[in-house]
């Protein structure tokens, strides 16, 4: 076990989303990109309170892991905090300088006669015949209100039509309503604005209530824990299981309650009771209680100088001429793909030369994350329409992505497909295609691996390597790995792979000991890891051990890392940054160098981040670059930029909170994008 006090990971989450808050308030990146961080920011919010909060309140309750009420407390104050930092910038930096450029927001006070007329008929036709105010009696108890729905409560004077005091009053806003209404040209007074749906509805609340007066109002919006609660040893049928559980998930626990800060009390404190919620529980917001439906805004504004200027990935022509085959390519040389610098088309076209290819005999991939709408799904149905074998892994369990990878299953075995879940327990996080194709008598496999998801929407944002393969070890063990989800089998030691939950966490072990022999034989010692999380021990310590043994220990970590960095004695040999950017920092790389031969270094790219989750409850691959042209190019690529990075970079501390870099200097993703240009 580690030496050192490791750092919270609650408290770590908060922090990288901090960072991404920061952007926000940087004069170098677009005003409209600049809102949009701030919803980012909020959307990661909503999932850390749906997730990782939730595990929190449950790991007190049931004493996992020593946590405490004091720690539980501390992060609410981080978030607190957090949030009204937020809020703090977009109330007095973003929406000031949109204001300056004609983009505003207006507020019922703010609007001229002209757009109170529009607004009114706009209420009438569109919004009153699809609210139902509900005034609470024993009759009509408190409604069930679903996660992160949008409501209002109503207090009220006088008596009801019937002389009884029912003064409390919810109204509910349905989701199907747009949140961000834009006025028409001719009531705009020449600028771009914009009316929210909740100060529509609060312009007219009275009316809603005839012979009544509204006293006292608010939105409010309930944070649920969204977990899905499903016993995988007791089910017969997980498909079937999760199906249920979608109908129930979003009214689980309530953990978080929104209100603006105008809220009276008497409200807030009548909402935390009837959800019996702790005073920590609340959180006043100056400002709309859910500041993610603010992209609407950001989608309808006319203003392509505030956005960042469109980037188009590169094909890689010199690699992979357009209209060649891509197999027989691969037949010749590995290629990798580095997104969203380079296009994930190539991807799509291998799986579609696969389908017209009548030679090649079996389709096999893994589905994660591959959205609602996908060519490549699309294709893999085609191939079962035409006779081959196709195989998906479908990971019913991707957490708020189940009911897409539900529809997706369905529709795979409807056309003939083998659709398996993998293995209970563990979810199927490995990103793989495997191809089977006749060539003369033989079968040759052809093999896609990469650090993301099947999603050419994400492959546009997120920094991800892809490896193109016909290597005879790495297809075969790619095989391995599908045949092993299907039949449970007993675990074959691979060639090439590393495979979680089997030989990955003690490999990786294994060459952070190497690394810190090396160091202490006074050789060239050297780890370099880019990955979105580290929370596992056990790595964390053979990290430590490697750093006080002399080794260099570069850690580029997007997210939550427990390692405090720059502690006497213990690991003041430890960098830690993390780069906030344009794209979202997603691939895994992971570098070790324990001598001055040229065997003595290995680079790994996996799909799994250095948690404990991932290296024992989750089914993972990481692969050698074997080319040393490839591997350069990795290390030239994916590593070096970032540890130079001296605009977009963050260091972390020993107390662990991050100081930005500079604020001026070398963007490793800008870099790359003008070499991709």
């Amino acid at each position: 076990m580690p030496l050192l006090q490791l750092l919270n990971r609650e408290q770590a989450i908060l922090e990288f989303n901090r960072r991404v808050l920061a952007q926000a308030q940087r004069d170098d990146v677009p005003l409209l990109e600049r809102l949009r961080y701030i919803c980012i920011v909020s959307s990661n919010l909503d999932e850390f309170f749906e997730v990782r909060f939730a595990d929190l309140l449950e790991a007190v309750s049931t004493g996992k892991d020593g946590v405490t009420h004091r720690d539980v407390e501390r992060v609410a104050i981080a978030a607190h905090a957090l949030i009204d930092e937020q809020y703090g910038i977009f109330n007095e930096a973003v929406m000031p300088a949109l204001a300056a450029q004609g983009i505003v927001i207006l507020n019922h006070a703010d609007r001229n006669e002209a757009q109170r007329r529009w607004v009114g008929r706009f209420f009438e036709r569109e919004v009153r015949p699809l609210l139902m105010p509900v005034s609470l009696d024993p009759a009509h108890p408190f409604p069930q209100v679903a996660n992160k729905s949008l409501h209002f409560i109503v207090r009220l004077s006088g008596k009801d039509a019937l002389g009884r005091d029912t003064r409390i009053a919810i109204v509910k806003v349905p989701r199907v309503l747009p949140r961000v209404i834009k006025l028409p040209p001719q009531v705009s007074d020449g600028r771009q604005a914009f009316v929210l749906l909740t100060s529509v509805i609060r312009a007219h609340l009275e009316e809603m209530f005839p012979g009544r007066r509204v006293e006292a109002f608010s939105q409010f919006r309930v944070t649920r824990d969204s977990d899905l609660d499903v016993d995988e040893d007791e089910v017969t049928n997980l498909r079937h299981a999760l199906r249920s559980g979608l109908t129930t998930r979003h009214f689980g626990r309530a953990l978080r309650l929104e209100v603006v800060r105008t809220c009276p009390a008497e409200l807030s404190e009548f909402l935390l009771e009837q959800y019996d919620m702790p005073a920590a529980a609340l959180y006043r917001v100056n400002g709309p209680v859910n500041l993610v439906r603010l992209n609407e805004l950001i989608d309808q504004t006319d203003a392509p100088q505030l956005r960042f200027a469109p980037h188009e990935p590169l094909w890689p022509e010199r690699r992979l001429p357009r209209g060649k085959s891509i197999l027989e390519r691969l037949r010749k040389t590995d290629v990798l793909l580095h997104h969203p610098f380079e296009s994930f088309d190539p991807v799509v076209q291998m799986l579609r030369e696969a389908v017209e290819d009548p030679d090649v005999l079996a389709i096999k991939q893994t589905i994660y994350r591959t959205g609602a709408k996908s060519v490549l799904m699309d294709l893999l149905i085609e191939a079962a329409r035409r006779g081959k074998e196709v195989m998906a892994v479908v990971e019913l369990k991707a957490r708020f992505d189940e009911e897409a990878n539900i529809n997706w299953a369905e529709r795979l075995e409807a056309m003939g497909a083998q659709v398996v879940y993998g293995i209970v327990g563990f979810k199927t996080h490995a990103k793989l295609l495997l191809l089977t194709r006749r060539e003369g008598s033989k079968l040759r496999r052809y093999a896609h691996l990469s650090t993301g998801n099947y999603n050419p929407k994400t492959a546009r944002l997120y920094t991800d390597l892809g490896y193109l393969t016909a290597d005879p070890d790495i297809t075969a063990d790619v095989d391995s790995v599908f045949r092993q989800l299907a039949a449970l089998g007993k675990f074959r030691q691979p060639r090439r792979l590393l495979v979680a939950p089997f030989n990955m966490h003690s490999r990786m072990l294994e060459h952070l000991d190497q690394v810190a022999a090396a160091a202490s034989r006074g050789e060239p010692a050297r780890v370099v890891i880019k990955i979105n999380a580290l929370t596992d021990a056990l790595l964390i310590d053979g990290l430590v051990k490697a750093a006080k043994a002399g080794a260099t220990v570069d850690l580029i970590v997007r997210g939550a890392c427990m390692l405090p960095p720059g502690l006497p004695g213990e690991t003041e040999g430890v960098v830690v940054r993390s780069v906030v950017g344009r794209f979202l920092e997603h691939s895994r790389v992971c570098y070790f160098r324990w001598g001055a031969g040229d065997n003595d270094e290995a680079l790994y790219l996996s799909s799994a981040d250095w948690m404990g989750r991932n290296m024992f409850r989750r089914i993972e691959v990481a692969w050698p670059v074997l080319d040393a042209k490839l591997r350069q190019r990795v290390i030239d690529e994916a590593l070096v930029p970032y540890l130079h990075d001296s605009l977009d970079a963050w260091q972390l501390g020993p107390d662990g909170h991050s100081v930005r870099v500079s604020d001026n200097g070398t963007s490793a993703q800008r870099a790359l994008m003008q070499k991709y240009r």
